[in-house]
């Protein structure tokens, strides 16, 4: 099904080294002027280029799932009452580790490429933010792979706290599940400061159902797929405050409802609420996709209407109707 199959470890590490300036505690930014992606953006990049404004909506075409990310968690921190749409201020940094066809981002965007992008500290990034009139109270660490250079996160919270904003803005992390980087290059002082950073909530995104589903959607190897359940495990154990995003795209419907099955077991296995704050996302098509769609693509856009359904299935199934009606922060995840 791919005619490239990336070599994610070599990857991940040719691209951290062009991803960050240690020294300076710099990562490298995307600046979306003259990007595919910015033909995309619903309003115009702000923050000199690094910036763009997203709109989170809470509702999803049937039949599938609200979408309650991060507008639940950030209203929870926050104190506010959370609404049908969020209004956040992303960062992108400009590496990643895997190709996924369905990307809303142009891969020239995440290739370290200097066209595209420039070292930026977080406090530089927060001046630029600081700067903007009609700021979000959600900050938004996405990718890229953020996790590519986890001092990202670290960094930011640190510069939130110095001027004051740990209380007042809510930062949101993404992340592919594809490297344990955080706990490769923080210290475990380091990990535990990020988890105990009061307004900090992040996500990870299962690329796929099953290892043909994951191998098809990011060009990895098939095995990588199981790590991302043994990395969000780890996220758990660890005390984040942490939530799971799903991609149905597939090209195969042979026994599309007991791979469905299988893979609930496997969030299962993570902890037995963690399917309750995980929320599948439909994919569509934007201007960077256009050029990668063929005939795969395009049943695979297709399927993912029936993955979802055996999805809901699955999940009414094992959770009470009050269980599925609860906020997805309400699923609290505890160890003994």
């Amino acid at each position: 099904m791919n005619s490239i199959t990336l070599d994610t470890a070599r990857f991940s590490a040719s691209l951290r080294r062009r991803g960050i300036d240690f020294d300076n505690h710099k990562i490298l930014v995307t600046n979306f002027r003259d990007s595919d992606q910015e033909k995309d953006l619903a309003v115009p990049a702000n923050c000199a280029g690094f910036g763009r404004i997203h709109h989170f909506l809470r509702v999803q075409p049937a039949p599938w799932p609200a979408n309650p990310l991060p507008i639940d968690p950030a209203a929870k921190a926050l104190n506010l009452q959370p609404g049908s749409l969020l209004r956040a201020q992303v960062f992108q940094n400009a590496i990643c580790s895997w190709r996924c066809w369905y990307c809303f981002v142009d891969f020239a965007l995440l290739s370290a490429n200097p066209k595209f992008s420039e070292f930026k500290s977080a406090d530089e990034l927060l001046d630029l933010y600081l700067a903007e009139e009609d700021r979000p109270v959600v900050i938004d660490l996405s990718g890229g792979q953020p996790d590519l250079v986890p001092e990202w996160g670290l960094w930011f919270t640190r510069a939130l706290s110095r001027r004051n904003l740990q209380t007042s803005v809510y930062l949101w992390s993404d992340d592919n599940l594809s490297n344990d980087y955080l706990w490769r290059f923080l210290r475990p002082d380091e990990v535990a400061e990020l988890v105990n950073f009061r307004n900090y909530g992040r996500v990870g995104c299962f690329k796929g159902f099953d290892a043909d589903s994951f191998a098809f959607n990011t060009k990895a190897q098939p095995n990588l797929f199981e790590n991302q359940f043994a990395l969000m495990k780890r996220l758990v154990h660890a005390g984040f405050d942490v939530y799971g995003y799903a991609t149905f795209t597939t090209v195969s419907e042979r026994d599309l409802e007991t791979k469905m099955a299988d893979f609930v077991d496997r969030l299962q296995g993570i902890h037995e609420k963690f399917p309750l704050r995980t929320v599948p996302l439909r994919i569509s098509v934007f201007t960077p996709t256009q050029s990668r769609l063929g005939p795969e693509q395009e049943k695979a856009l297709d399927l993912q209407e029936r993955a979802v359904v055996a999805w809901n299935s699955e999940l009414h199934r094992r959770f009470s109707h009050r269980e599925m009606e609860q906020s997805v922060t309400e699923h609290v995840l505890e160890y003994q």
